[in-house]
């Protein structure tokens, strides 16, 4: 039943259950196979590790425990068999008591009545009535992993163990029981280094669950009050997206910087302008860097708008870049010329004729043109008003090599062009605005 409902469209599926009695419609409730995202059911192929990471309230712990119930019960999409004994490993025995098993998701939660297991508190162990057994464990205690063996485990926030090499060296000789021993690690993700080598290894799975992807299970005020107030921030991005961000070690910024710089609204501005770093060359790679910022009257740097646009022919970025302007208000177009010379503000006039144009001319390489723009954010006198990840990403992400991550800035050179000229350059001192 469940196969032929995923080949209907909404209207024909709504139809379809409408008809179904309601003995059926709450089997249906029931069935995780029914309610699950594509996300939170186990990958096809030979993998050994199927690694979820998440964002919080995404949904990672129901699939963990409905994983776990699957493999103890033999359930198709899971095992071929049931699995005799299976591995419970949490941060702790509190919170892997808490959340793998007694909490909202856990394996308590996600059984009927007739299948539920028989909970021992003081054995921390869960038995079903087919003999299948799931003992819990601390990653704080890896030596408790000596001795036992399993058919399959479940890591619950691994990126949050204290001793997280020790436990998973120890978790992975305890896994030698049946022919293809396999097990789930469900995890917000943090940047260290198991977490990457799991990631890139050949036979893992990765699975990625933002929390906007589970809002239908979510309250209305979380929605608006956390999700809104972090989107895009760095910790937003890893609690509530489940993205690894990482500092790279020789980058004129760090996340740090980035996020003491964000505010959530800018004062009046004295000077705005709109830079555009024109991609050298067309087709699907090419990026046009446009970045709006204006400096207020105590000389602080306000980053106001991302614009970049991607894949766009010269009249498309153009019209992008004077749209910004208008918007904004700005006192000029700032755009770079090394690669288009006089045809980029020709460009740009085409657009609207009586656009301000002052064009620049890179005579230093990136990094040195960088520099004295990234001592700004160190000095606390740049603001990003909201957040701008894919910048700001670039601006992590950029080293000596003139990359960022192994791209061309286009983003960051549009922003460095910007603060230049409202902080750096020969017109960079505040005036009034006349509008």
């Amino acid at each position: 039943m469940i196969g032929s409902l995923e080949g209907l469209d909404p209207d024909e599926r709504a139809a379809f259950l409408a008809e179904l009695p309601p003995e059926t419609l709450a089997w249906l409730a029931r069935e995780w196979m029914f309610q699950a995202r594509d996300e939170q059911l186990p990958p096809d192929g030979d993998w050994t590790v199927w690694l979820i990471l998440g964002g919080r309230g995404a949904g990672k712990t129901r699939a963990g425990a409905e994983w776990v119930k699957g493999m103890a019960l033999g359930k198709d999409g899971f095992s071929d068999a049931p699995v005799g004994r299976i591995a419970l490993v949490g941060e702790n025995l509190i919170d892997a008591r808490g959340v793998m098993v007694e909490g909202v998701s856990g394996l308590l939660s996600v059984h009927s009545a007739d299948e539920r297991p028989l909970w021992q508190p003081s054995r921390r162990r869960l038995e079903w009535k087919n003999g299948a057994v799931a003992e819990l464990f601390s990653a704080d205690d890896p030596e408790s992993l000596r001795g036992p063996q399993f058919g399959a485990a479940w890591a619950d926030e691994l990126a949050k163990w204290r001793l997280a090499e020790e436990a998973w060296d120890m978790l992975q000789f305890a896994l030698r029981l049946g022919e293809r021993p396999r097990q789930v690690v469900t995890t917000t993700p943090r940047p260290i280094p198991l977490l990457t080598r799991l990631m890139e290894a050949p036979r893992t799975e990765v699975a990625r669950m933002p929390t906007k992807d589970n809002a239908a299970n979510l309250a209305p005020g979380f929605l608006e009050r956390v999700v809104g107030r972090y989107r895009g921030t760095r910790l937003g991005r890893q609690e509530l997206d489940g993205e690894i961000l990482t500092d790279r070690e020789d980058a004129l910024w760090s996340r740090a910087t980035v996020e003491r710089a964000r505010v959530d609204g800018a004062p009046e501005m004295t000077r705005i302008v709109v830079a555009v770093d024109p991609p050298a060359a067309g087709g699907r790679a090419s990026v046009c860097g446009i970045v709006a910022a204006g400096i207020a009257a105590d000389g602080t740097g306000y980053v106001l708008a991302d614009e970049t646009v991607a894949a766009a022919a010269p009249a498309v970025w153009a019209a992008r870049a004077v749209a910004a302007w208008r918007r904004f208000e700005a006192d000029a177009l700032v755009a770079e010329v090394n690669q288009g010379g006089d045809m980029v503000a020709a460009v740009i006039r085409q657009v609207d004729a009586g656009v301000p144009v002052t064009s620049v001319r890179a005579s230093r390489g990136k990094w040195l043109r960088a520099e004295p723009v990234a001592t700004l954010y160190a000095q606390g006198r740049v603001r990003h008003v909201g957040a701008f990840p894919e910048l700001e990403d670039e601006l992590c992400g950029f080293g000596p090599d003139g990359t960022a991550n192994g791209r061309s800035p286009d983003r960051l050179d549009a922003l460095v062009w910007a603060l230049t000229a409202l902080m750096l350059g020969p017109v960079s001192r505040p005036a009034i605005r006349r509008v």
